[in-house]
């Protein structure tokens, strides 16, 4: 199973081909070595062998600057990458997982991404977002997939910075940590973190000093990076009164539905299905938790397969199919395969028509809004108003007086109109 609601890998290259790219690539860094990144965006102090991607070199928030002859550059320190030195916000961004795409975009920067992985599903995912939000936009259907994107491509996108995990980009097969340090001293720094997603164990290289964030927590480092503190300021004050308004018409607990959130995939007839707990640490359950249900999932391993026995046998009042927003996606057909289906039509869900929409697990600032308002209204109409019938395409509009967050303020601080 994807991590993402993936497509295909690209083809892993060989060893061999990595290698003969691997010698091609140091040709062209040598050779563009008087116009190298580090004019642009400059590690600050800690180099390759001293710590920057070893580990974290620090856990504050704060973004210092220095005068180093040149003007006015400012550092920025993430785990797994440590301190990153930079002149000014990079203006051409390589991605891989969404949520930094998303933040990038949040902060007015969305056209500086140079690839992303899985564009043409998530380009056009974050479209159905967007479109509720006036004068936003991306581009990003037609970007370079970068799920095992190999060095020579890294070398071609010529990026000021990597908005990705140094950790994470080592589980594909066409990169290693070598390739990873070669990258980022040729070329530019990475700076991202994913395994917050569920305080998952990195690879083992990393694991000592891997240090986990909430999504607010990554999203405040990257708005240091593009120098956006503000927009990151106005945005978080939407989030907090959005959460404040959640928290205040949450019924009494024992009111509350008991929930199944699952992802699931049609293949051949046959329904697969892969459980999440509601309450996993991590950003990954950002847009649940606050929502304070009652898990019908906490004792399953999440990434496990189950059958839609140990649906039944879990009783929930409400499922949340997730990834069923976007192209690669019917949400339509599980729902009628589960209605149809004599052992589904068990599930108070399905008999009650409580099956739902959520519409991605990686997402960022912007899809965190949209889901927290829309898992509130899946969970409980009665208090947020009720989450009309889905059959695909943009998120539903609803009449302003319907709206948990007001979108006009949201598309004015990324349009930088605010």
């Amino acid at each position: 199973m994807s991590d993402t609601n993936g497509t295909e890998p690209t083809e892993t290259p060989t060893r061999r081909d990595s290698r003969e790219r691997q010698r091609a690539g140091s040709r062209r860094g040598s050779e563009r070595s008087e116009r190298t990144r580090r004019e642009y965006v400059k590690y600050g102090g800690a180099v390759i062998g001293g710590g920057l991607l070893a580990g974290c070199t620090g856990t504050g928030d704060e973004v210092e600057s220095e005068d180093d002859g040149d003007g006015e550059s400012y550092s920025v320190t993430m785990s797994p990458a440590g301190e990153i030195t930079l002149d000014h916000p990079p203006e051409r961004v390589f991605t891989n997982l969404v949520h930094h795409a998303d933040m990038a975009l949040a902060l007015g920067h969305g056209e500086s991404i140079n690839a992303l992985y899985s564009p043409e599903n998530f380009g056009t995912l974050y479209e159905l977002f967007l479109e509720r939000l006036e004068g936003v936009s991306t581009d990003w259907a037609g970007l370079p997939n970068s799920w095992n994107i190999d060095k020579e491509h890294l070398y071609e996108l010529d990026s000021d910075l990597h908005l990705a995990d140094p950790a994470y980009m080592t589980v594909m097969d066409s990169l290693d940590r070598d390739d990873i340090e070669e990258i980022g001293e040729n070329v530019a720094p990475w700076f991202g973190n994913a395994y917050s997603d569920s305080q998952r164990e990195p690879p083992e290289a990393w694991a000592d000093d891997y240090e986990y964030y909430t999504l607010w927590e990554i999203f405040e480092k990257v708005a240091a990076v593009f120098r956006e503190e503000q927009r990151y300021q106005e945005l978080t004050e939407i989030r907090t009164d959005l959460l404040a308004e959640i928290e205040a018409n949450l019924p009494p607990e024992t009111d509350r539905p008991r929930v199944a959130r699952i992802q699931t995939g049609l293949s051949d007839g046959d329904l697969s299905i892969w459980p999440f707990a509601l309450d996993d640490p991590g950003y990954e359950q950002a847009h649940l938790r606050p929502l304070g249900a009652e898990d019908a999932f906490t004792d399953t391993e999440a990434y496990s397969e189950i059958d839609l026995e140990a649906v039944v046998e879990a009783d929930p009042d409400v499922m949340l199919i997730t990834h069923a927003m976007g192209p690669t996606r019917d949400f339509l057909e599980t729902k009628d395969y589960l209605e149809n289906d004599p052992v589904a039509q068990g599930i108070p869900a399905v008999e009650n028509d409580r099956v739902y929409p959520m519409a991605i697990r990686y997402g960022g600032p912007i899809a965190h809004l949209f889901q927290l308002e829309m898992g509130a209204k899946e969970l409980y109409p009665e208090a947020f108003g009720e989450w009309p019938r889905y059959d695909g395409g943009a998120y539903p509009e609803f009449p302003e007086s319907e709206q948990l967050f007001d979108r006009q303020r949201v598309a004015d601080i990324i349009n930088g109109d605010s």
